[in-house]
């Protein structure tokens, strides 16, 4: 059943990410959050995901805040690097 709700975002997501990288698609931030290729969380409790974006033909990094849901930043991670299980 699709989610038909807005994504959550911040403010500074909303008005400064989206704006600084207009290359960024809030849909490719939707995808990697719902299927990470890892997920971490940081010392502050936010909550980095990252995912291969096929048309950016990069893995972009999604940080959420806590609650693993609202968007805070999202960028291609040019150093992202698999990590073995």
């Amino acid at each position: 059943m699709p989610n038909d709700e807005p994504p959550k975002m911040t403010r500074y997501f909303a008005e400064q990410v989206l704006r600084k990288r207009p290359y960024v698609r809030l849909e490719w931030c939707q995808e990697v959050i719902a299927n990470p290729l890892r997920r971490d969380v940081q010392a502050d409790g936010r909550v980095r995901y990252w995912g291969y974006v096929p048309p950016l033909g990069r893995h972009l990094r999604v940080v959420t805040l806590e609650d693993g849901v609202t968007i805070h930043n999202a960028f291609p991670d040019r150093r992202y690097r698999e990590v073995p299980d």
